[in-house]
């Protein structure tokens, strides 16, 4: 069995992806062990010295002044964790958990936090037995991290709180004592270095961020075959058209465009048919889905740049025995990418569902309306391009960014918040809502490429095409619509699609 080796550095949101889907297993590289060592020396001398650090020997926040005596450092870090487990709302999914936990040790790993290399093995042993600390989704603005959702986790580190275990919630302690792990009591600073952070946003918002990037590739499949269906052309995607302009993500989505038509008897069947231009929709698809693509690899830059940082404080410098307090854990370059990720992927939903209007608006084509036969005594896919606009209705309000707000706590200590995690949830539900509208128009395009049989369109759309006819069949009478978006969603997840979208850039 494959391995993933922390040392705090070089982790990837596919690494982090396949831990989190997969449950691939998780330990600490020796290096890490060494670096995690030599910082915990440097808090054990601050202690036996008597030094004044803040979060070792004083309270948190606005009492950063209030001196806590050497007896009491462990009943501090334990508060601070019960304190701190303050989220509310709906439990974050079982992946989005695993990512955490594998976020915050591999972070803890650099050796800059001061944390017992044990508490980090503890962590990493839950996550081997798949017991899932019980996280709330809200409660968190990203100011001095994830605070109240790292506290969650923390908490059940400590033997605390609610887990989840093959779906099933049960106390801490008592899933800790059955997977043959004992809870741990905190160290000085311990508490501290497992909760400042923004892993939570990094979680939830990365693992939604691969979800986009594969849904780009499938809006290249979705648009070609809509393209081809409505009998459009792929001259705008002509290389040296493209390459004129050459933002990265426009070459990559005409290239795919391209070789998604090559060879359709249905593109040759029109050509030379005197139409100059199509609509945007289906012209500017390379510099919108290029665009989207661009701005979702910006963010991965960001995001694996966060996830291979040390994000507590204060930091532990153990070459020269320093502690040093900062603002690391602040979430701002993680917000402001998720939010510009969310606004990418709602486009990327917006021009999809106008390409489903072309299909099924008679005005707009030469198909029958709402692509069904006998319209009026069948409604056929009228409600579907309503359930396209209800989607992407939704997603423009949630792309409203949430980095631009913020709001004073901690007694204002914390005065400037980045609500990081919130843009994290947004974007997920975005990414939610551009599979379906994606999945409608999969459903529309090949719907009307029944109406221009006996032609064919390409050898690739028509494998696609195959494959998508074994859980969707043609719409020849009114049936309940609901059962084939759902079908659809699931088919762009599948195998059959995962094969096709290999061969793409």
């Amino acid at each position: 069995m494959t391995i993933l080796k922390l040392t705090g550095r070089g982790l990837t949101l596919d690494a982090l992806e396949a831990v989190a889907l997969r449950r691939v297993r998780v330990s600490l590289d020796p290096r890490a062990r060494q670096a995690m060592a030599a910082s915990r020396r440097v808090v054990d001398r601050a202690i036996r010295s008597g030094e004044k650090v803040y979060g070792v020997t004083t309270g948190f926040g606005k009492f950063a002044d209030v001196a806590i005596p050497r007896d009491q450092i462990e009943t501090l870090q334990r508060n601070l964790i019960r304190s701190h487990a303050a989220g509310v709302g709906a439990p974050l999914a079982d992946e989005a958990v695993r990512a955490m936990m594998a976020l915050r040790a591999n972070a803890l790993a650099l050796g800059n936090s001061g944390i017992r290399v044990s508490t980090v093995e503890t962590l990493l042993g839950m996550l081997a037995a798949d017991v899932l600390p019980v996280v709330p989704s809200q409660g968190s603005v990203g100011a001095s991290g994830d605070l109240a959702p790292l506290s969650h986790l923390a908490l059940a580190l400590i033997g605390e709180g609610l887990v989840r275990v093959r779906g099933r919630e049960k106390p801490a302690r008592e899933a800790l004592r059955n997977a043959r792990l004992t809870p741990v009591t905190l160290g000085a600073k311990e508490g501290l270095a497992l909760i400042n952070g923004v892993q939570m946003s990094v979680a939830v918002g990365g693992l939604a961020l691969q979800r986009a990037t594969r849904l780009a590739k499938i809006a290249d499949v979705a648009g070609a075959a809509s393209l081809d269906a409505s009998r459009g052309s792929d001259a705008a995607f002509d290389a040296r058209v493209v390459g004129a302009r050459p933002h990265p993500g426009a070459l990559t989505s005409a290239a795919n465009l391209r070789a998604l038509i090559r060879g359709s008897a249905i593109r040759e069947s029109h050509r030379g048919c005197g139409r100059v231009q199509d609509n945007y929709a289906l012209r500017c698809m390379p510099q919108v889905h290029g665009a989207a693509r661009d701005a979702f690899a910006h963010a991965r830059d960001v995001l694996e740049r966060e996830m291979n940082s040390a994000t507590d404080n204060p930091l532990v410098f153990s070459k020269r025995g320093d502690i040093v307090s900062g603002g690391n854990f602040h979430g701002a370059p993680v917000g402001y990418v998720l939010d510009y990720a969310a606004i990418a992927a709602t486009d990327l939903a917006s021009i999809s569902e106008r390409r489903i209007e072309k299909l099924l608006n008679p005005a707009l084509s030469e198909l029958p309306a709402f692509l069904v036969p006998s319209g009026g005594l069948n409604s056929g896919l009228m409600m579907a391009q309503v359930a396209a606009a209800g989607l992407v209705s939704e997603s423009k309000v949630l792309s409203h960014p949430a980095s631009v707000d913020s709001i004073p706590t901690s007694a204002a200590k914390e005065d400037h918040v980045s609500m990081s995690p919130i843009a994290a949830r947004k974007l997920s539900a975005v990414v939610d809502n551009l599979e379906r509208v994606l999945a409608i128009e999969m459903i529309a395009a090949f719907q009307a490429m029944e109406f221009l049989e006996p032609l064919k369109t390409s050898r690739r759309l028509e494998r696609v095409r195959r494959e998508f006819r074994r859980v969707v069949r043609p719409w020849t009478t009114d049936r309940e619509l609901y059962r084939d978006l759902d079908r659809a969603r699931e088919f762009l997840a599948g195998e059959a699609l995962a094969r096709e979208l290999a061969s793409l850039s």
